[in-house]
């Protein structure tokens, strides 16, 4: 019994020198650390006092109990040329958001199934419109839709040709 005393002190002396020294350290490095942080909170924004408007002599403003008419949408450039047709369904989703995902040929016709936003297949061959620029199917491939579209930066004659690639 004598040996199990004489191990068990060692650990106990142990014990009691570990803790004096690094303690102290830890309470100092606690105590410091928040001694440099300031919290800062902006001032608010100065308000402005309310000034009341009369509308007396408002001749040339618009009467602010009457409602506004729409305005008419801006005249198209001297380069886009008026397109009169019946519109079609894909003339309302943009050329960006159209996938071409098929092709088929029946009695020697071309058409290429394109995909829209809403998720619905639509069918189109040469001559359909397409696009929110009055865009013209003028080819279908295996591959690819080619779409003359009608747009003001579009050079001398107002076009672009535009492709619908086949996509997997």
């Amino acid at each position: 019994m004598s040996k199990a005393r004489w191990m068990i002190l060692p650990v106990i002396l142990a014990l009691a020198g570990c803790g004096s020294e690094e303690d102290q350290d830890l309470k100092d490095f606690v105590k410091n650390s928040g001694a440099d942080l300031r919290g800062k909170i902006e001032a608010p924004p100065e308000v402005k006092p309310y000034e009341p408007f009369t509308y007396n002599n408002a001749e040339g403003l618009p009467d602010p109990f009457k409602s506004k008419k729409p305005e008419a949408p801006p005249p198209p450039g001297p380069n886009v040329k008026a397109d009169i047709h019946q519109p079609e369904e894909l003339e309302g989703f943009p050329l960006e958001s159209l996938k071409m995902v098929g092709y088929l040929s029946m009695d020697n016709k071309a058409y290429a199934m394109i995909s829209a936003p809403d998720g619905k297949l639509r069918n189109v061959t040469v001559g359909n419109y397409i696009g929110q620029n009055y865009g013209r199917v003028i080819s279908v491939t295996e591959t690819e839709v080619k779409i003359k579209e009608q747009v003001q930066d579009g050079g001398p004659e107002g076009t672009r040709i535009s492709t619908l690639e086949l996509t997997e």
